[in-house]
């Protein structure tokens, strides 16, 4: 059994201290040296003394995660993280804000703190998941907690990724990453999630070659020393670099790999939302495959009705509609964007901008030119909100195919020119040019 002995040890080691550190000015460091040795049973006020030091409480010292306060307060994070699993991420949140962190050890207030960050998440509230991951990474990397650092930061890259701040993503995944390789943590499952996810950071800001080159580098990598869930992750991230180079059949493959690595561990979000990738993927290959689409997306709802986010389900809605529109069931197509939008609510997103566009494809496919010109003038005016990334070039590039569909050249003009401008393509010839030689 854990005794008071073991844990101080253990919480010393893991605060980087050493005995004489930890001793200060109040004990010798014999006195630790005998508490660590189990032949010295330090006092409650000596053990109140060394959890201040040790970022840790008197509780956990004395009793471990049988104290209490402990227990007390893993039960309620671990009904919260069934309310989670059970859709209810609000009430989670209500329960973990009403918990007092101040009582417990440094691991269960993470384990909290990561939830309440989860549930902001997935209710789309992503200023505030990241308010508590920041603080939380600079901790743990100050206490050089490795594995724990990594796992705040996929969390925070992926918020940052959402949140379309992909200069704070990579900056924040490429320094955990050097720390990791640093403590001789390459290949770790930890390792391999978090650089898979700071490759699709990459591909988002514009990065296409050397993510095209760091995406071979992670599946050689995770080949020789990954577990069957770190190398799923790459394959994932793999495929979604090859889907950005328009090489749709490499894409298929690794994506069918990573369904089948994935498959082999615990439910979780990471297989719904890779099952919804790939019918996005079933939907732009060549050819099209809407049925298969559908299928996919039929499997993954369930699991991402539990544990996703509402952006994940606003996906689901949107790839619904268009998988629909292409097997010519319009009002489907119409009635799964519009859930979309319902479901989206009134922050600009770029995922509204997207459902905007199915909704104007359904009402084109009806014949209502007014109202697909409306949808259509509703995702330009959410794109220009939008900063530069290359999801919204490609959003650009949709819209501009809609105008050029609808006759509108010069509103299919401006929105090529803005695709090509945030893909990094800027005009060449002066503005002023232009004017003098429209006036020759």
């Amino acid at each position: 059994m854990t005794t008071i002995a073991d844990r101080v040890r253990d919480a010393r080691l893991a605060a980087g201290l050493s005995q004489t550190s930890l001793a200060g000015s109040a004990f010798s460091p014999s006195y630790i040296s005998l508490i660590e040795a189990g032949h010295r049973e330090p006092t409650d006020s000596a053990l109140a003394v060394l959890a201040t030091r040790l970022g840790t409480t008197l509780e956990y010292l004395k009793h471990g995660e049988d104290g209490p306060n402990e227990a007390r307060t893993r039960l309620e994070i671990d009904y919260a993280k069934l309310d989670m699993t059970q859709g209810d991420a609000v009430g989670a949140r209500r329960r973990l804000e009403a918990l007092d962190l101040d009582i417990v050890s440094p691991a269960v207030r993470v384990d909290a703190l990561t939830t309440l960050a989860h549930s902001f998440e997935v209710l789309g509230d992503l200023e505030s998941a990241v308010a508590i991951l920041e603080p939380l990474l600079a901790d743990s990397r100050g206490r050089s907690h490795h594995v724990e650092s990594a796992k705040l930061a996929n969390a925070l890259v992926a918020a940052y990724l959402e949140a379309g701040d992909l200069h704070r993503s990579v900056e924040v995944g490429e320094r955990t990453l050097d720390e990791l390789e640093a403590a001789d943590l390459t290949g770790t499952d930890e390792h391999l999630r978090l650089a898979s996810t700071v490759l699709w950071a990459y591909v988002e800001r514009g990065d296409l070659l050397y993510a095209t080159h760091r995406a071979a580098e992670l599946v050689r990598l995770a080949e020789s020393l990954g577990s069957p869930r770190g190398r799923g992750s790459v394959y994932w991230n793999a495929a979604l670099v090859a889907e950005q180079r328009r090489d749709y059949e490499l894409a298929q493959r690794y994506t069918e790999r990573a369904l089948g690595l994935l498959s082999e561990g615990e439910a979780d979000r990471d297989l719904p939302r890779l099952r919804l990738n790939y019918a996005w993927l079933l939907l732009r290959s060549d050819p099209v495959d809407p049925r298969g689409a559908l299928d996919q997306i039929e499997r993954a709802t369930p699991g991402l009705a539990v544990l996703g986010s509402e952006l994940d389900l606003s996906r689901v809605d949107v790839e619904s509609s268009r998988a629909h529109l292409l097997l010519g069931d319009v009002d489907a197509a119409e009635r799964f964007a519009n859930a979309a939008l319902e479901r989206l609510g009134d922050p600009p997103r770029l995922e509204t901008a997207f459902a905007q566009l199915s909704r104007g494809d359904a009402l084109h496919a009806r014949g209502d030119v007014v109202g697909a010109a409306r949808a259509y003038e509703s995702a330009a005016d959410l794109l220009g909100m939008m900063s530069a990334s290359r999801q919204s070039a490609s959003a650009w590039r949709d819209l501009g195919d809609r105008y050029a569909m609808h006759g509108d050249s010069a509103a299919a003009a401006q929105a090529y020119d803005r695709a090509l401008r945030e893909a990094g393509f800027r005009p060449t010839i002066p503005l002023s040019s232009w004017e003098t030689w429209s006036l020759i």
